[in-house]
């Protein structure tokens, strides 16, 4: 048993990374644990012969003086091999430790050591996927371990000691059939456990553990779930037990701690049930704190309840999804005087599909090592996952390839033919969505719903879209194509003959197997046509990216990395593009070619169905749902090489390196509101539409224009936020840092990392600071490190730093002297209230480069009716764009904090005020940077 076991878990400070490179252990940490307990610890300082670097000294608190009179290495050796003897060698990233170990004993003249290894790392990136990340010091945190000294060796050997019997009591606890499948994908981890399983096995299977918390399927064990029905439900109080919403409110400060009633709020509740109630649309813009949420949602699930049927909630990002299902509904069900169903509904590839993830699971000789942990981390995931959704899961890059192939999705879903059927994640989620009250999804997959005609949703009349100034950008992309080379080379690579796991290949060996007449003449040729069409879209893209080289070259932007180039109809009837069109028109003849074949040898192999397995029918729907993939994406090629429709816009993207044939089209809607008004706004008795950003200077004209609102005559409200900006804001504008095109750009990135290092020793970190370019982010990054003394500040930059927004922000917030570098998607949509953040600084003004191509296109069609471009689109976009930044700062009544705008322009143009004026009143200074920074450490105080 696992428990009869010696492990030595050990932790070594060292002065570098590299006992090869002459760096040396400073301090030991060594933990016994057997059975189950702590049984022994050794832990002492090592004199280093070497001086600790200041870095180190920083990170670990030990300094020379510490390890002067500590004993050599040599000296404590003995000791430590001793201790090894026989057990298993533990650490948190345990190649550091041990390698580190091996090339101080070689120095010492020891043979070198040969022992079973365990990761703390690996193990818990695949035993606890709801850790927020696995250093060691977050882990701890997650499992409420103490962790006195971190960095400290004896401390940081302690807290793996407890993880790592933690991680061992958590794999026993697995049912007997989930440590029978992850077997096979042991043998190719870091971690040596294969025999501690089998011995777990062997226990297991003595005793017959009641183990009815699981569902057993198909070699399988899931989590048990259970649907609740709407017939189960307390009944719900008719209209006339009127509830209050003011009683409601003060209930909520029972349940909430700092809740304040507040007035914005209780209008927003009485707007959003008059809309409701008289068929309206509404347009609604709540300021920070008002409290939109419960604000929408307490009139909406009284009318989903009283009208039984759904109320559709939008929002943009994952994160706001989480909110409302984690924070608001479970509120909600506290204080409202019935109960109510909600679920939260993604797009289809978010969810796993079990019959596609069976089928990998017996192909693993091949696996790498990221695909083969993936297996492993899922096999354990299905024992606690309700949801089935990826966004539970951490993955390496690698994972995430595997989970394109086992994702949930359309084209290839054997629906009720399927085994899986009553237990498919995404289908579940789907039947719970029609059965509740209140179904939470993101504008993605509520466009697509309208694009599919309502094939997704259940069906609804009522929604609210919250962000939804995001929703043109949405409807946009929905109504959008793109293709490129890699997109097919995806398709065709599985296809393929050559690969060993080619569809192809084993389609042939079905058809042998099941006697099918005159297949082989089906197939004749195939391979020839198969290498014509990957040589024609080759030549092709190569030749579209050379277009795309050349007319670059012609524009100011040769000299970015990423260039873009829009065509129109006129460019591709011109002689350029005539070899682009005859190779785009030969490809999709082969493409035909190659798909007509293999589809008639499907059905004449479907004729065969009661001869077929499970897994062959699940392979034939994926070749065939591969076949349509590869036509659609084919005639995404053919309309965006013709450029059909007058009201869209096309454009060449490509990277100025990268390989020959690296080019994408696109093409857009240059406006999208005739589309919203006839097929959306039109067909639904109330949407009510919400965000913190909705107005420009107090009117809301540009948003309803840009949505095709104007014909419906919405109601309108703004809602003021319920903080006092002029106490708990101010806004400072330098007056002495240039203008980006007044001086180049190695000057204004110097003068703006320095800037903002005297401000950053004020406010001690605690800052955002906002970029439009990405560039930009990543050089101002690199010189304020310079400027800083070493670890001042925990500098954290998206695109530097990896990781996900919502990682970015944690990690922000764990650090008191953090600073965030952000670009776009920063902008909003991350809430950090409190202490975490006092000081924003916005880089530039928020501008779309004119030269984008939507903008362009939109700035074209804006000019020819006779409007004017910048004052009727690009300035009021920055402006609402510029306050989904503000919004970052005042987050509760209790924030308070700087902006800082490095942008004269807002002081020295005319349209610079308008920026001013879509700000809540607070104080403004504009002076230069160093008495901003005075005026800025005398308001902190």
């Amino acid at each position: 048993m696992a428990m009869s076991r010696r492990f030595v878990v050990i932790d070594f400070e060292t002065t570098g990374n590299s006992a090869a490179k002459g760096d040396r252990i400073i301090q030991i940490g060594a933990v016994v644990v057997e059975a189950g307990k702590i049984t022994d610890r050794f832990s002492t300082f090592v004199q280093p012969g070497v001086p600790i670097p200041p870095f180190i000294e920083q990170l670990t608190g030990i300094k020379d003086e510490m390890v002067s009179d500590a004993p050599l290495f040599e000296e404590v050796a003995p000791k430590l091999l001793q201790m090894l003897e026989g057990a298993y060698f533990v650490a948190h990233n345990v190649m550091f430790d041990y390698s580190f170990l091996q090339g101080e004993l070689d120095r010492c003249g020891y043979s070198p050591l040969s022992m079973p290894l365990i990761d703390t790392v690996e193990l818990s990136r695949m035993l606890l996927l709801g850790a927020d990340g696995y250093q060691l010091g977050m882990l701890a945190e997650y499992l409420g371990l103490e962790h006195e000294n971190p960095h400290q060796a004896d401390s940081d050997a302690d807290v793996t000691a407890k993880l790592l019997m933690h991680l061992l009591d958590k794999l026993e606890g697995l049912p007997l059939l989930t440590l029978e499948r992850l077997t096979p994908f042991l043998k190719k981890l870091q971690s040596s456990i294969e025999d501690i399983v089998s011995d777990m096995i062997a226990e297991k299977s003595a005793f017959l553990a009641d183990e009815d918390t699981f569902d057993f399927y198909r070699k399988l064990a899931l989590r048990k779930t259970k649907l609740a029905s709407k017939k189960e439900q307390d009944g719900y109080i008719s209209s006339h037990e009127e509830i209050e919403s003011l009683d409601l409110q003060n209930d909520l400060k029972n349940h909430m701690a700092h809740y304040e009633v507040r007035e914005s709020q209780q209008k927003m509740v009485q707007l959003v049930e008059e809309a409701l109630n008289t068929n309206q649309h509404l347009v609604v813009e709540a300021g920070t704190g008002v409290g939109k949420s419960l604000g929408y949602l307490i009139p909406g699930v009284r009318f989903a309840k009283e009208q039984d049927r759904p109320l559709v909630v939008s929002t943009h990002t994952v994160q706001l999804q989480q909110q409302l299902l984690e924070r608001d509904v479970p509120l909600l069900k506290k204080i409202m005087p019935f109960d109510f169903t909600a679920t939260v509904l993604k797009g289809r590839n978010h969810y796993l599909c079990l019959r596609k993830f069976e089928h990998t699971l017996q192909d693993h000789h091949d696996d790498n090592y990221d695909m083969n942990f993936t297996k492993a981390q899922m096999i354990i995931w299905l024992t606690e996952t309700e949801l089935g959704d990826v966004e539970e899961l951490s993955m390496a890059s690698g994972g995430k390839l595997f989970w394109n192939t086992v994702k949930s999705d359309a084209n290839s879903c054997l629906n009720h033919r399927c085994p899986w059927f009553s237990r498919c994640y995404y289908h579940k989620q789907r039947r719970a969505a029609h059965e509740s009250d209140i179904v939470i999804t993101n504008h993605a997959l509520l466009f697509t719903d309208l694009k599919s005609d309502s094939q997704l949703l259940p069906g609804y009349k009522e929604a609210v879209l919250d962000e939804a100034h995001h929703i043109e950008d949405v409807v946009s992309d929905h109504y959008g194509k793109e293709t490129d080379y890699f997109a097919f080379l995806k398709l065709l690579d599985r296809l393929s003959t050559t690969e060993s796991d080619g569809m192809i290949n084993t389609l042939a060996e079905m058809v042998d197997l099941l006697e099918v007449k005159d297949h082989e003449k089906h197939l004749s040729g195939w391979d020839r046509t198969f290498a014509d069409v990957k040589n024609e879209l080759d030549e092709m893209f190569k030749r579209i990216k050379s277009i795309c080289l050349t007319k670059a070259k012609k524009s100011r932007s040769a000299e970015l990395t990423k260039l873009t180039t829009r065509y129109t109809k006129d460019d591709v009837q011109s002689a350029a593009w005539e070899p682009v069109l005859e190779m785009g028109e030969r490809a999709r003849h082969f493409i035909n070619d190659l798909t007509k074949p293999v589809k008639r040898l499907l059905k004449s192999v479907q004729n065969h169905e009661e001869h077929l397995t499970f897994k062959q029918k699940g392979f034939l729907v994926d070749l065939e749902g591969l076949l349509d993939d590869l036509q659609d994406e084919s005639s995404e090629l053919q309309h965006l090489l013709s450029c059909p429709l007058s009201q869209e816009v096309y454009w060449l993207e490509a990277e100025s390196k990268g390989p020959r044939h690296a080019v994408k089209l696109h093409a857009k809607p240059v406006e999208i509101d005739q589309l919203l008004a006839d097929d959306f706004f039109a067909k639904k008795n109330s949407v009510i539409m919400t965000s913190a950003t909705m107005s420009v200077k107090n009117k809301f004209s540009y948003m309803m224009e840009r949505l095709g609102l104007l014909d419906f005559g919405p109601i309108n409200a703004q809602l003021p936020s319920p903080f006092e900006y002029e106490k708990q804001a101010k806004l400072m504008i330098p007056t002495d840092i240039p203008l980006i095109n007044e001086v180049d750009q190695k000057t204004f990135v110097n003068r703006i990392s320095s800037s903002l290092y005297d401000i950053a020793k004020v406010t001690k970190g605690r800052m955002l600071v906002l970029f439009t370019s990405y560039e930009m982010l990543r050089e101002t990054h690199s010189a304020f490190k310079n400027l800083m003394k070493q670890e001042e500040f925990v500098l954290i930059a998206q695109g530097v730093d990896s990781g996900s927004r919502a990682r970015l922000t944690k990690n922000f917030q764990r650090f008191d002297n953090s600073i965030l570098f952000g670009t776009n998607s920063f902008w909003e949509g991350i809430d950090i209230p409190g202490d975490d953040l006092s000081c924003l600084v916005i880089i530039r003004l928020p501008f779309t480069p004119p030269d984008q191509p939507v903008m362009e296109a939109k700035s074209e069609k804006l000019k020819a009716a006779g409007g004017n471009p910048f004052y009727d689109l690009s300035l009021p976009q920055a402006i609402i764009r510029f306050k989904q930044g503000f919004g970052r700062l005042v987050r509760s009544s209790r924030d308070k904090g700087a902006v800082f705008v490095f942008d004269r322009r807002m002081i020295e143009t005319r349209y610079g005020k308008s920026f001013v004026q879509s700000l809540p009143k607070l104080p403004v200074s504009i002076k230069p940077v160093e008495e901003l920074v005075e005026e800025l450490e005398e308001w902190m105080d």
